[in-house]
Parts: C-alpha cells; structure tokens; sequence
C-alpha cells in the first residue's frame, strides 16, 4: 500500500502558486536518484518490515536497480553513524533510516529514541544530504507492527517518499541558485 502524498496545487494546497513569488516543492521522480538506507537489526521483526515499504516505495517512484545502498546496524543507537556515513561517502541523494524503539519497564527507550532522532536530525544538518526519520517509537509491539505495514500503514515507505521528495526538492532550490548566481555574473 503506497502512502498518498501527492499535492495538488490546484486545489490549493501546500505548493500552491503565489503572486509574484518563486515556489518550490519537491518532486516524487526519483529516476536517477540513489538511495541509502540505515536500518537496525534490533527488533527487526518490524524493521524488515519497514525496509520492505521503503524499497517498494522507492522503486515506484524510478529508483533503479543497484540505486539503493541497505546498511544494517546493531541498533537504532547505531543509525546516525552509518547514516552520516553514506551522507558523506556514499555518494547518495538522501538517507532512509528505519528501526523500531518499543518501551520497555525501563528508560531506556527515552535515551535510546532521542538520541537516534537527534543524530538523525544532525545528519542533514551537517552534510546537507536528506535524512529521514523511519524510526518507530512505540509502547507496545502491536503499535510497531500497525506502523510497519499494518493498520496505519508502512512508515518505512513515507520515510522513503519524504526522502525522494527531500532530494528533489534540494536539487530544485540548488539548480534555482545556480541560476541566480548566473544571473548575477550576466
């Protein structure tokens, strides 16, 4: 089941034209693109789940064979690393992360779901190369299972979607500066 996340600018939604001013979205053609994607091998009864969304995902929307780079890892402790990794080696559009953090009777949930989302967020702040947010962080197994391809469908695949329309758009606004610059020498 793929995530709907089209706009429709004509109906007034985000991307609509505006007056006078230059606006930019993101495309979902990804026909060209490479990929990588991080997962964690911690509870992977759902992250093999959300990489199975992801790829699907991806390949709809034109990533080609040999375009998408998989990195497992330990855990979702573990995602920003590998994922900052291929953000700066790995010669990638974006990075897909995907994992799964239940609660247990513990805090550690609390310290392992923030520091995977805030070196997450580190990744694209630093490199520049998208990287989105696949990581469940649910209560109970059930939760995570609705979140991998069940009752609230496959988050692995929006992670992926966001990513395509992250790369896009970030060519978008790099090709509109190119052409700024241009114009500025002229």
């Amino acid at each position: 089941m793929m995530p709907s996340t089209r706009y429709d600018a004509d109906a007034g939604s985000a991307g609509a034209p505006i007056e006078g001013a230059r606006v930019h979205t993101g495309g979902l053609d990804a026909t060209g693109m490479r990929f990588g994607v991080v997962v964690s091998r911690f509870n992977d009864i759902i992250s093999t789940r959300l990489l199975d969304g992801a790829v699907e995902a991806l390949r709809h929307h034109g990533v080609g064979p040999g375009d998408i780079e998989v990195v497992w890892v330990p855990g979702a402790f573990e995602i920003p690393i590998a994922a900052r990794e291929l953000a700066q080696l790995g010669g990638v559009d974006a990075v897909v992360c995907l994992g799964a953090v239940i609660r247990g009777d513990t805090p550690h949930f609390d310290y392992v779901a923030g520091e995977a989302s805030r070196g997450v967020a580190s990744v694209h702040a630093t490199t520049g190369v998208p990287a989105t947010f696949g990581v469940l962080t649910c209560d109970t197994l059930e939760q995570a299972r609705d979140r991998a391809g069940g009752t609230y469908g496959n988050k692995g695949a929006e992670a992926a979607v966001a990513a395509i329309e992250m790369a896009s758009l970030l060519r978008d606004l790099r090709a509109s500066g190119s052409e700024s610059d241009h114009r500025a020498a002229s």
